[in-house]
């Protein structure tokens, strides 16, 4: 896709020196810092300081019932969102971490299970972004997944990891009519529900 400057709209490969990782600290994810070298035309290489947060791949999945004409979202505390917004309890989708050795359609099915109470009929990969490039290199695959809403329970989540995650089921509309309402704030479920109005004519071909 162009402009109207004829400019490639698209990422592209960048000219760059990156130093070998010097490890700032690590909690539940590593953290690192890297010396840059960025190479401009004409020019000394620009030379920068960025710090990473080692978050990987991460499987998110849309779950839909198409005969009910429903989704699944669930409701989980996060504490980024309790310290920003007051509105700790996130309304959320299906999402967690593919693991190492692990395709991310494995990991979206047994997220549906352990998640949302149900395994996925069908899965269909849609697309992938990094959520916050600037700092992290967490990279998300979305995927839309065929379910049975009226299976899921009301409390799920895996007692190890100290989780309680509650699914709740809507109907289509009133989650696509949610996006203009400024009470989401997880930018997956955004993400997903902006995907979902400009595609829902197609939900069928693609379960």
């Amino acid at each position: 896709m162009h402009d109207k400057s004829g400019e490639i709209i698209e990422d592209r490969a960048a000219l760059v020196t990156v130093s070998p990782p010097s490890p700032i600290g690590r909690g539940f994810m590593a953290y690192e810092r890297y010396q840059i070298a960025i190479a401009r035309d004409g020019e000394p290489p620009l030379q920068q300081q960025r710090d990473l947060l080692r978050a990987s791949r991460v499987a998110v999945v849309l779950p839909v019932d198409l005969e009910r004409q429903q989704l699944v979202l669930l409701r989980q505390f996060r504490l980024p969102a309790h310290l920003v917004t007051g509105r700790g309890e996130m309304v959320e989708i299906v999402a967690g971490r593919v693991e190492d050795g692990e395709v991310a359609a494995a990991a979206a099915a047994r997220e549906c299970v352990e998640e949302i109470g149900v395994a996925p009929q069908r899965l269909a990969e849609l697309f992938s972004v990094l959520s916050t490039p600037g700092i992290t290199d967490e990279y998300v695959t979305f995927f839309l997944a065929s379910v049975d809403a009226s299976a899921v329970p009301e409390r799920c989540g895996m007692a190890e990891e100290t989780e309680d995650i509650r699914p709740f089921v809507v109907s289509i509309d009133d989650a696509i009519g949610a996006l203009g309402s400024g009470r989401i704030a997880n930018a997956m479920v955004v993400c997903a529900l902006q995907w979902l109005a400009l595609n829902r004519a197609r939900l069928s071909e693609l379960l």
